[in-house]
């Protein structure tokens, strides 16, 4: 005669017999399993024929299960939890591993830190796909907030009240002008002089939000007061500078390469540094798929390990 091993257990009639136990009797566990009354009795008596022990006792007033019944469901409960819990992660893992993150960005933004959270999401999840779509600041920040956009990198004079909004670094500013420019080369410019000279704008720094440095600068220094080229990218700003169309303001390391050239001129008005802080903004957390999130978390766990970045 051949012993049975474990090995050889029916996990059908198991889960047969785990769903007798939870649901406190054969009916009840027919109903929730969707078979008949009799397969689910027949299935209990095979299983314990299997096991050569009973497992409840037979009782048509009450349900009520044998010592070593119970004991063999408390195992059956872990291994059937322990089941659900795998699917979960399965399930999760595939959704964090083949999804995508789609972000918003504002045009000509250089960042090691970026790019850093761009490499390290990828190593670490390298099926995700990426998309990104250059709009400016405002246009970003009213996206999320209309469920259109769940991510976005922009410049914020501080976070925001109704988005998380996590600070990642200062971006440094300049006024420029180009090689054609009659203030071109000169160390010092009185503000005054500034004040009369046609200026190249952001189109988004003209509608009264003041999410880009340009507009509090422009507030403040009332430069722009004649706008002689307009427009809601960076690199078209920067073309009418270099041709000499007027003053404008750009990202100081985006102009390094123009600098060097000699295409583009910092002009000194203010001992304050001009800036603004870049923002990773997001919509509410649960709003986010588990793709999004994960990059979220990456993003913060580079600000707490390198806070130099910053």
């Amino acid at each position: 005669m051949i012993t049975q091993t474990r090995s050889d257990l029916n996990w059908n009639l198991l889960r047969m017999f785990y769903m007798i136990a939870k649901e406190q009797g054969i009916t009840k566990a027919a109903k929730r399993l969707g078979l008949s009354q009799p397969s689910v009795s027949n299935a209990l008596r095979r299983l314990e024929t299997q096991l050569d022990c009973q497992l409840v006792y037979r009782d048509s007033r009450h349900f009520e299960l044998t010592p070593r019944g119970d004991r063999i469901f408390q195992e059956c409960r872990e291994i059937f939890h322990s089941a659900e819990r795998i699917n979960l992660l399965i399930r999760d893992a595939k959704e964090e591993e083949r999804g995508q993150v789609r972000y918003q960005i504002i045009s000509n933004l250089v960042s090691p830190m970026l790019d850093e959270l761009l490499r390290l999401y990828h190593q670490r999840y390298p099926s995700v796909a990426f998309q990104s779509e250059v709009q400016n600041s405002q246009a970003i920040v009213r996206a999320i907030q209309q469920g259109r956009s769940t991510i976005g990198f922009c410049l914020l004079a501080k976070p925001l009240v109704n988005l998380p909004s996590i600070r990642l670094f200062r971006e440094e500013f300049r006024v420029f002008c180009g090689a054609e420019h009659p203030l071109f080369g000169q160390e010092t410019v009185a503000l005054r002089d500034l004040q009369r000279e046609p200026f190249i704008s952001f189109a988004c720094a003209t509608e009264g939000m003041g999410l880009e440095p340009m507009s509090v600068l422009r507030e403040g220094t009332r430069l722009g007061d004649r706008i002689n080229g307009l427009s809601t990218n960076i690199e078209e700003v920067r073309r009418m500078i270099v041709a000499g169309l007027g003053i404008g303001i750009l990202p100081l390391k985006t102009a390094q390469d123009d600098i060097r050239r000699g295409d583009l001129w910092p002009l000194q008005i203010t001992d304050e540094p001009i800036g603004a802080d870049v923002y990773l903004v997001h919509a509410p957390i649960e709003k986010l798929a588990p793709s999004e999130r994960k990059f979220v978390e990456i993003a913060q766990e580079l600000l707490t390990l390198y806070p130099e970045m910053t």
